[in-house]
């Protein structure tokens, strides 16, 4: 019998693709349910920090008597969907979430409007003074060359981004006793932001390390023909995900740069090395497919671990140049590091004679990895005419 339920136990956490391995301090703790251990009782308690609760307390959800609804339920009242959203001004920093622990968060959507690249979302834990997320929120979700009214569905198992541009994280972010998120508008008007953000408070495994996401972006490429994505990277844990936003400045393939992992000291030569930008984003062949009329074009695909769902053509007018959205989840392979991390990428095409040609595009990137806090201060987020894409 007990043979039976461990093989049940293990094809429906395949079945559901899950984020995490099964195990008895996550199988009682409540963070880390999956399809394999989600019939278990748990003593973890369930809460949820929207417009309609922000404080995320029990008993409290939809008691609003003011909002963005308000007008709307003017004949029904208290109860009715009064505070469903925020607006943010310009300039301003709201508070999405600060919750104390210990807990983990499990789920956030949003929705929100204005410009994406100029709205910051940071990420606090146990009240530490720097963020251990600092990210432009279209770029969290792996939308960075996103609008209000032209973005990629994505359908990957952290990141999903659903019609009418829907934003969802499932990656799940442990602490111990506090988490802040904040968001920052940064343009001249004012931002709506519809918002949820779902947890548990329970007690966290003493191994559980810390969900960390850096921005970065370079238009054009200071160092011809290389991009860090990441470095600086002290302390223990593992990396779990790349994203990029990559402009294209010249014509032909632009793909050809490998991917590097320095690992805990390594200097000249990294521990691991790919073969290609589009290997790494698990594609072959300039991610080639066939379009109308038979012609050769990029393929867009979106898939649990790895997709290029959005694709910028050019049309002749406005958009002048080719873009693509590309991300990369280490979830069943991540990169485990001791002491710390580096990591790059090589921005390289073709010239005349078969050989490699080092580019300047534009290229923006979040790097997404666990670790042990604390953690080094990021470098500065850049200005905001450098954050907007043009």
């Amino acid at each position: 019998m007990k043979q039976k339920h461990l093989y049940c136990v293990a094809i429906s956490a395949l079945a559901l693709l899950s984020l995490k391995s099964l195990t008895a301090d996550e199988s009682f703790s409540g963070l880390g349910t999956n399809l394999g251990n989600l019939y278990r009782t748990s003593t973890a308690q369930t809460r949820s920090i929207s417009a309609e609760n922000p404080g995320g307390e029990p008993g409290t959800g939809g008691s609003a008597s003011d909002g963005t609804g308000k007008h709307a339920a003017r004949e029904l009242g208290q109860g009715w969907k009064v505070s469903p959203s925020v607006i943010i001004k310009a300039g301003q920093v709201f508070t999405v979430a600060d919750v104390e622990g210990p807990g983990c968060i499990q789920q956030i959507w949003m929705t929100p409007t204005g410009n994406w690249r100029l709205a910051i979302l940071r990420f606090y834990w146990d009240g530490e003074a720097d963020p251990s997320v600092e990210v432009p929120v279209a770029d969290f979700f792996a939308s960075g060359w996103g609008k209000w009214d032209r973005c990629a569905l994505i359908s990957s198992l952290p990141i999903c981004v659903n019609p009418r541009c829907a934003f969802n994280s499932y990656w799940q972010m442990p602490f111990r006793k506090r988490c802040r998120i904040t968001m920052e508008n940064l343009a001249d008007e004012s931002m709506v932001l519809y918002y949820q953000v779902n947890y548990a408070l329970a007690d966290v495994p003493a191994d559980a390390a810390y969900f960390h996401a850096q921005f970065r972006r370079e238009s054009p490429l200071k160092a011809k023909g290389l991009y860090t994505i990441v470095d600086g990277i002290k302390g223990r844990g593992q990396y779990v995900g790349t994203y990029l936003a990559w402009g294209v400045h010249n014509t032909g393939w632009w793909g050809e740069g490998e991917v590097k992992f320095f690992i805990d000291g390594d200097k000249e030569f990294p521990t691991i090395c790919g073969t290609g930008t589009e290997d790494y984003f698990c594609g072959s062949y300039d991610f080639e497919g066939t379009g109308p009329g038979g012609k050769t074009r990029y393929t867009e695909f979106t898939t649990p671990y790895t997709g290029v769902p959005q694709i910028i053509r050019p049309d002749g007018v406005y958009d002048s140049q080719q873009r693509f959205s590309l991300y990369r989840w280490h979830i069943t392979d991540p990169i485990r590091f001791k002491e710390g991390l580096r990591v790059t990428i090589q921005d390289l095409g073709w010239q005349s004679g078969g050989r490699y040609l080092p580019l300047q595009d534009d290229i923006a990137s979040v790097a997404f990895w666990y670790q042990t806090e604390p953690h080094q201060k990021f470098p500065p987020l850049p200005t905001r005419d450098e954050l907007e894409w043009h």
